[in-house]
């Protein structure tokens, strides 16, 4: 097996990761960026992005994120099409392992791997993903202004997704498997308050209805699986949380209950001196392209800072 050494090395492709390739390469750290098994991350199945600077026209998910990787490879960052499976982060330098088990040592790293979010797991969910089905409100809630929309989920995210497109749509019904919310009070207070958002207790998502032009529908089952229902929607948002890619850090960095990496106040800096995370693999909260991409300039401003001052002996 190959073993080489390097200087940087970022984990993950999206906003975050290859902004922190574009700044670490211009501050000469020579980076080396590993894409995973997502090239481009969560970003690239949104088919229209109208809230990232720079873009009047808006662009897609996937658009966005050729643009950003075609800016990092014009600053010489070396990307390679492969997934690190192992890391061993005990020790400086640190041992990263392909899945062909090849030795990266690293003088630092920066995580950059994301949140996946988390899907109903239906066929239909995956037929119309790009056409009607999302998970992002503040991304593709824009395109159904004065429709109908339904919103799958009960707790803080689901809710809050509602509450926002709430004053975009012509209605929103919420889908609640349960007969409560899992929200808290003030945003459960807000909800009830909206005329046009509907609640839909002890209901799940049986099939997504559609055709060539995208989601037409949405099928539902009680819970107790003795009725069915159609809701005419033209939206259908999943907000039933996410799930930070974090699973071979466990027992390597501090995470938090959910599984999201630690960073310390307002830095990028881990529990482990030389290991950054940035994006949204350590982001519960925005869980935006640009707030990613932010958070990747100020891993790789760590990280350089971080280098200058402990130098490898």
């Amino acid at each position: 097996m190959n073993k080489e050494e390097r200087k940087c090395v970022i984990l993950g492709s999206g906003p975050a990761g290859y902004t922190a390739a574009i700044y670490a390469s211009r501050a000469g750290l020579e980076p080396l960026l590993f894409e995973g098994n997502a090239p481009g991350g969560q970003i690239t199945m949104t088919e229209q992005i109208d809230n990232f600077p720079g873009y009047p026209q808006g662009i897609s998910g996937q658009g966005l994120m050729d643009d950003i990787k075609q800016q990092a490879l014009r600053f010489n960052v070396e990307s390679r099409a492969k997934l690190i499976t192992k890391v061993d982060f005990s020790k400086r330098p640190f041992s990263l392992f392909t899945e062909e088990g090849d030795e990266i040592s690293a003088q630092s790293v920066i995580i950059s791997t994301g949140a996946s979010a988390r899907w109903l797991g239906i066929e239909s969910e995956r037929k119309f993903r790009g056409m009607g089905v999302s998970t992002c409100a503040t991304c593709d809630g824009f395109f159904y202004r004065k429709k109908d929309v339904a919103v799958i989920g009960g707790g803080d995210t689901a809710c809050s997704e509602a509450l926002y497109l709430s004053s975009l749509c012509n209605k929103v019904y919420l889908v609640v498997r349960r007969n409560v919310l899992r929200a808290t009070k003030a945003v459960q207070d807000m909800l009830m308050a909206k005329e046009n958002i509907e609640i839909i207790w002890e209901h799940k998502p049986l099939e997504i209805l559609g055709d060539n032009s995208g989601v037409t529908g949405l099928k539902l089952i009680s819970s107790k699986g003795e009725e069915t229902k159609e809701i005419s929607v033209l939206g259908v948002f999943v907000a039933i949380g996410n799930i930070p890619n974090t699973e071979i850090f466990k027992s390597q960095l501090e995470l938090d209950a959910d599984g999201y990496i630690i960073t310390k106040g307002k830095s990028s800096y881990t529990s482990v001196e030389g290991v950054f995370a940035c994006g949204d693999v350590q982001d519960s909260t925005y869980k935006q392209a640009i707030v990613a991409a932010g958070s990747g300039a100020k891993a790789a401003i760590d990280c350089e800072r971080f280098l200058t001052e402990n130098p490898v002996k």
